[in-house]
């Protein structure tokens, strides 16, 4: 990690800012649907899968946007991180699932105009060499956040009272030190030259990328969002303020896993690690279908998280290794507009198993569906595959 420098540990703070101030919220939001505004899993699975897609194209127009722009990136990082920070602490006074909707929605197109751009240019940062581990290194930070939010959540409720909308309104304080911060973070000093790019369509894309975000748009019906264990724990009669400790504990799994999976991935073969995250993956949605308490709960979430983690910064590296240097923006934005246009039928799919069935059928669907995808990761993604020496 020594060898990162400077520029990526500020970018990483700010993520771990800005997940600190989501992660207050986003465990919420189950718990405030079921509780206060009498919606369930359906209406759970629709609120999640419309808030990753409706940025989606937004995420393939900030990418590509930054690719024309030079590869000047941060303008739409800032302009992200502002967003979301200024819609989320709105969910408090939130009065019908619909409007929740809207606003999560909202948070994301925020996550929208960031996410290609971000992760462009923490590519832009470093050597080829080290790509793994600066993604990995990034997505620990994020999952940091996330512990930590859950964490002050829990600490809000159990100290001032079960008002969940303190909580959310709590939330404001994080989110302008992650504004503020990535303001502070300095553009990469290298520049691309501006050409005239490629059309933006799918068939511009070279085969092997194409192959590769197709899989990244399967595994995403298995992708589906944390939020659904702390209904399954909501369900079981789990209290508020243990699931939030249940969420930090999850997400620490993801920061012990992350840098470690993303520093591997530099070694050996990316493929191979997202395959065997991938493949945990599955195992852990099919213990959770035999899960009837609480602890079992913490179990299975606990090694879930590890999963989670250990294919998050391989799976970016990734991406960045099959992009050229003039299209690394739009590589990214590829990649999220993919995985956010299949998160409404995913989400949708998922909740729907589980109200019209049950949670243990939905678990096993994506449970099968991360399966295959780690075989069809290993089909797709030439064997030995390393980063370019770009």
């Amino acid at each position: 990690m020594r060898r990162l420098p400077g520029t990526v540990w500020l970018l990483c703070l700010v993520s771990f800012f800005n997940d600190l101030a989501s992660d207050m919220v986003i465990p919420l939001i189950p718990i405030l649907l079921a509780s206060v505004l009498a919606a369930g899993p359906v209406a759970l699975g629709l609120i999640e899968g419309v808030a990753e897609a409706v940025a989606s194209f937004l995420k393939l127009w900030a990418g590509r946007h930054s690719d024309e722009a030079s590869g000047r990136r941060k303008r739409l990082a800032v302009a992200g991180y502002f967003l979301s920070n200024a819609a989320r602490p709105l969910l408090a006074f939130a009065g019908h699932w619909a409007s929740a909707l809207l606003l999560r929605a909202v948070d994301r197109v925020g996550k929208g105009v960031r996410s290609a751009p971000r992760d462009a240019m923490l590519a832009d940062m470093v050597d080829p060499a080290l790509r793994g581990a600066a993604f990995g290194l990034h997505r620990a930070f994020d999952n940091a956040g996330a512990v930590l939010g859950a964490l002050a959540a829990a600490a809000v409720l159990y100290w001032l009272g079960t008002d969940l909308e303190l909580v959310i309104l709590a939330s404001v304080a994080p989110g302008i030190a992650a504004v503020l911060l990535m303001l502070a973070v300095p553009e990469p000093s290298q520049h691309i030259a501006a050409e005239p790019l490629p059309p933006l369509r799918w068939a511009a894309l070279g085969p092997a990328m194409r192959r590769i975000l197709a899989v990244l748009g399967m595994f995403t019906f298995a992708r589906v969002s944390d939020t659904f264990i702390v209904l399954f724990g909501y369900q079981m009669g789990i209290g508020t303020i243990e699931l939030l400790l249940l969420w930090a504990a999850l997400n620490l799994m993801k920061v012990l896993s992350a840098y470690a999976g993303g520093s591997w991935s530099d070694r050996i073969p990316r493929r191979n690690v997202v395959a065997i995250s991938w493949a945990a993956w599955a195992l852990g949605f099919w213990f959770l279908c035999g899960v009837e308490s609480a602890s079992g709960l913490w179990l299975v979430t606990l090694y879930a998280g590890a999963a989670a983690g250990l294919g998050e910064g391989a799976e970016r590296a990734l991406i960045r290794d099959f992009a050229s240097p003039e299209e690394a923006g739009t590589a990214f934005g590829w990649y999220y507009c993919l995985i956010g246009l299949a998160s409404i039928p995913a989400g949708l799919a998922f909740g729907a198993l589980w109200q019209f069935g049950s949670a243990a059928l939905a678990f096993s669907f994506a449970g099968a569906i991360a399966a295959l995808s780690a075989l069809a990761i290993l089909g797709t993604v030439e064997r030995g595959k390393a980063a370019p020496a770009v």
